[in-house]
């Protein structure tokens, strides 16, 4: 069907990345999450871990550290890209700890999460970790491949608006939050 409009408002958002691991999206919602403040408050008291290394990630380790005993930050660097204010509040934060040059190959358990396989980048090392969960945070794609050829988008695939409105290259369509948002 055709629907008329003087205006539209392209909501669509952004869908966070995720690491693509076997047990990863079986485990999604029953110890995985992508949000800290949806879901923070389930693991109260329990050892949990942060996937990222940039400011989301920090941001949310640091949030994670109100309800978990403790958070632990899994970077496949040996330095964060955080900015410095978020580095030097999670380096001063004694309920958060940092795997470097870590990637996490796998999640653990069968109906919850029990822990993690990981792999140090340096060295090939195997290890796990015991957590009841884990927040994936490196990252978000914009949903946009609706609007590619219709609305002007940056490399990134975000939109394109004419800050500070919410005007778009396209006559009476206008776009907000994080479909056009690629810093936040």
């Amino acid at each position: 069907p055709t629907h008329r409009a003087m205006s539209v408002m392209v909501a669509t958002g952004a869908t966070a990345l995720m690491l693509v691991l076997p047990n990863e999206q079986r485990l999604l919602g029953h110890g995985v999450s992508t949000c800290a403040t949806c879901d923070g408050f389930f693991f109260r008291d329990q050892d949990i871990a942060v996937v990222g290394g940039g400011d989301s990630a920090v941001e949310e380790a640091t949030f994670l550290t109100k309800f978990a005993s403790s958070v632990t930050i899994i970077h496949r660097r040996d330095e964060l890209r955080a900015s410095r204010i978020m580095q030097d509040r999670a380096f001063a934060n004694p309920k958060i700890k940092f795997l470097w040059n870590t990637e996490v190959t796998d999640v653990l358990g069968d109906g919850t999460v029990t822990g993690m396989s990981l792999r140090n980048r340096q060295t090939n090392e195997a290890s796990t970790l015991d957590v009841t969960g884990l927040f994936v945070a490196i990252g978000h794609r914009p949903n946009t491949d609706l609007f590619v050829g219709q609305l002007e988008m940056k490399d990134n695939g975000y939109l394109v608006t004419d800050a500070p409105s919410c005007r778009t290259n396209a006559p009476g369509v206008f776009a907000c939050g994080d479909v056009q948002d690629d810093t936040y």
